[in-house]
């Protein structure tokens, strides 16, 4: 196992991706099992501010969970810059950076409308920020290199090959944003199967591609599948997500 996760992950500079997912993804399901619990215990009307699980209050004023991520993750940048630290101190800075990331992530609805909107319809723009981001920590996982392309692949192909290989990938990855699948674009640089998948497929109805290029019937069916594909992804959000 140690050998692989060296040969694999850490030969090839994946491990301080891997550890910053981990500490995304595991710190989000804790903090979102923690808030759904003290949610419902005070909808029971059994509230009370005792034990671990509970609000934060410092002189009465009640410190939002993103604010400890915030600071999480100003300290955690501070540091490497400042030390540029080897494994596995990366490693550890990288986990610490996905939970400040977390925490500062949950409550992003926050930020956007300056209230405390975590339960309301508003909320769930945070919601959607998680998603966005363990997307794009998991295509940092995954991905070889900015636009799928390396440097044996240059040589071996010849550069010039190798432009319009790329001008292709990159061309695809713009249709998608055009499409209005802003973040199938942008995961497709270092995945080229995302983009060329989100390229085939109809584009959103109120994108600037469907606007231009799409007719009425066409358009017609790009209403009626987007909004089928939003009914799901909503109900899997709350599913999935408690909200």
């Amino acid at each position: 196992m140690w050998e692989w996760y060296g040969e694999n992950v850490v030969g090839t500079g994946r491990s301080a991706a891997l550890w910053m997912l981990l500490g995304f993804l595991v710190t989000y399901a804790v903090t979102r099992t923690i808030t759904v619990r003290i949610r419902k215990r005070k909808e029971s009307g059994t509230d009370e501010e005792t034990g671990p699980i509970k609000d934060v209050h410092i002189g009465g004023v009640h410190v939002h969970h993103q604010v400890w991520g915030i600071l999480l993750v100003l300290v955690v940048g501070l540091l490497t810059f400042r030390f540029s630290p080897d494994s596995p101190w990366i490693e550890v800075l990288a986990a610490l950076f996905g939970v400040g990331a977390a925490l500062a992530l949950d409550e992003f609805a926050l930020w956007l409308h300056l209230e405390d909107v975590y339960w309301s319809q508003e909320g769930k723009k945070s919601i959607d920020a998680v998603m966005i981001a363990a997307v794009f920590g998991l295509v940092l996982l995954i991905g070889t290199s900015p636009i799928g392309v390396d440097e044996q692949e240059v040589s071996s192909a010849g550069v010039w090959v190798t432009a319009m290989v790329v001008l292709l990938h990159v061309g695809i990855c713009v249709i998608c944003m055009l499409k209005g699948k802003l973040v199938i674009g942008i995961a497709g640089l270092p995945l080229p199967s995302v983009s060329l998948f989100g390229a085939v497929r109809l584009a959103k109805p109120e994108s600037f591609w469907a606007r231009r290029f799409y007719g009425e019937r066409k358009m017609a069916r790009a209403a009626r599948r987007h909004s089928r594909y939003e009914t799901r992804r909503l109900a899997l959000r709350d599913r999935l997500f408690g909200a």
